[in-house]
């Protein structure tokens, strides 16, 4: 089937099912956007594209409203073929970070806006259930500019859920909003879709945005999919060193396998023995990157007893965050880990910036990458993927 040997436009409105991108790749002269991405987002689920700006996830989107045509590959919903159908002949909605309300409506009418052009008779009553939907029932008389930040995107999302759409895309949706009520609304946004049982496509450069509301998260760099799963799983064990640092933060340093240890393996970092879980290794052999996140690091006045799992540290800086205490130490490998501490004692740790400490971690914590991503200029020394340092 071609590219636009599509079905047709009623049936495509009428289309259900999961949505379905099939080796779909995006050019625009010589630049290639998204490079033969396969993807399968499950009916009725939460699912999160994350990743950097200029990683694809926002063309992605854009193929699958309708507002950009694929290059090659195939869009669909179901055994409906959406590739080459415009946007209004598709069962999608789209939620921008721009709200796009009728200032001289009402909120009420703003909801009811694309009912009535279809002409269904009961639209002012879907309307109202919307905004019930999303607690705006209250305001549904007053107009956009008497509203706030917040209150106006609810009124897109209520404006966008009564159409009812097969799948619903939420493009940085919540990015105009300050961070106090963008966490309010992510818990209602996952309220919402679990209610209504509608399939969210959510694009972020956020990670706690995408791990807080998606059931999947598919982690997006330079056009295709690094790693897709459940975010406490792209979370616990990274499979790149881009993943370990887009989401969340991560201690990495160089390492090479010399050999096992019944379910571990052994490897040298930088002259410290270490030990992972086999099963906690993306490689298994030569040259890899050994990391460990933050948090899972314990800190040391003398050297604890860890079997091997522990190295020496001077640390650099220390700051408190109220709930914890990050501590910037260097490594014998001259490069830099950070170790977050939970704030549990009423007297906090007496460590301070010059001291000499010991650093320790669960085996089971540890994980192994393949080194061919190493940031430049890292190689041989320990550092902290963030998502800065390794995009």
């Amino acid at each position: 089937m071609g590219i636009f040997s599509r079905t047709s436009s009623g049936a495509v409105r009428e289309a259900k099912g999961d949505l379905v991108l099939e080796s779909v790749t995006k050019t625009f002269g010589d630049f290639t956007a998204v490079d033969e991405l396969d993807l399968r987002v499950p009916r009725g689920s939460f699912f999160a594209l994350l990743g950097p700006s200029g990683c694809g996830k926002t063309t992605t989107l854009r193929m699958v409203a309708g507002l950009e045509q694929p290059s090659s590959g195939r869009v669909l919903i179901g055994d409906a073929n959406l590739t080459g159908s415009r946007p209004y002949e598709r069962p999608v909605n789209t939620v921008f970070q721009s709200y796009a309300l009728f200032p001289h409506l009402s909120i009420a009418d703003n909801v009811a806006f694309g009912p009535r052009r279809r002409g269904l008779s009961d639209a002012g009553q879907l309307a109202d259930d919307a905004l019930e939907l999303v607690q705006m029932g209250h305001l549904a008389g007053r107009r956009p500019a008497q509203l706030s930040g917040g209150q106006q995107q609810r009124v897109a999302l209520a404006r966008a859920l009564v159409n009812r759409p097969e799948v619903l895309l939420l493009d940085e949706p919540l990015g105009a909003l300050d961070l106090k009520l963008r966490r309010q609304m992510q818990v209602e946004l996952k309220r919402i879709q679990t209610e209504v049982g509608l399939t969210f496509i959510h694009v972020t450069h956020d990670q706690e945005e995408a791990m807080t509301m998606a059931d999947t998260v598919a982690v997006m760099n330079g056009g295709h999919i690094e790693q897709m799963g459940a975010p406490e799983e792209l979370y616990d064990l990274p499979g790149t060193a881009f993943v370990a640092g887009f989401v969340g933060q991560s201690n990495l340093v160089p390492a090479t396998i010399t050999g096992s240890d019944g379910e571990h393996l052994v490897a040298d970092a930088a002259g410290t023995s270490v030990r992972v879980p086999r099963a906690r290794a993306a490689v298994t052999e030569g040259r890899v990157l050994f990391g460990v996140r933050p948090e899972k690091v314990r800190l040391h006045t003398l050297r604890p007893d860890t079997a091997g799992n522990d190295v020496r540290a001077s640390v650099v800086d220390v700051s408190f965050t109220g709930v914890a205490t990050q501590y910037l130490v260097t490594v014998p490998s001259g490069g830099q880990w950070s170790v977050y501490e939970q704030n549990l004692d009423v007297e906090p740790r007496a460590t301070r910036p010059g001291d000499e400490v010991w650093l320790s971690w669960n085996p089971a914590h540890a994980f192994v990458v393949s080194a061919q991503d190493l940031p430049e200029g890292a190689d041989g020394k320990a550092f902290i993927a963030t998502a800065g340092a390794s995009s």
